[in-house]
């Protein structure tokens, strides 16, 4: 069952948003992961979601997706993603079909 990672991203830093962007890409390919949505957030209807980016990731199953974030390559950009934004992660299980 496919998986997918829903992200909603305050930027705090635009030009450390590029190198995490630049660095946490290819540990999403290497995964198997492919971006399906990313844009700007154009309203929260409800909620105290707030951010200004949003992305759908998909995975092939929730264990490749728990593996991804818990790699040593992603982990590694942990510290850029802090200076870069404040996010909100949600991972979710497709049913099954």
């Amino acid at each position: 069952m496919a998986a997918y990672l829903i992200a909603v991203n305050k930027v705090i830093d635009q030009e450390k948003m590029q190198e995490y962007a630049a660095g946490a890409g290819p540990t999403l390919a290497s995964a198997g992961a492919k971006v399906l949505v990313r844009g700007a957030v154009a309203e929260t209807l409800a909620g105290d979601l707030s951010g200004d980016i949003a992305l759908v990731i998909e995975f092939p199953d929730i264990e490749t997706a728990r593996n991804w974030y818990q790699s040593p390559e992603y982990q590694a950009m942990i510290s850029t993603r802090e200076q870069a934004m404040d996010p909100q992660f949600v991972l979710v299980e497709a049913p099954p079909a």
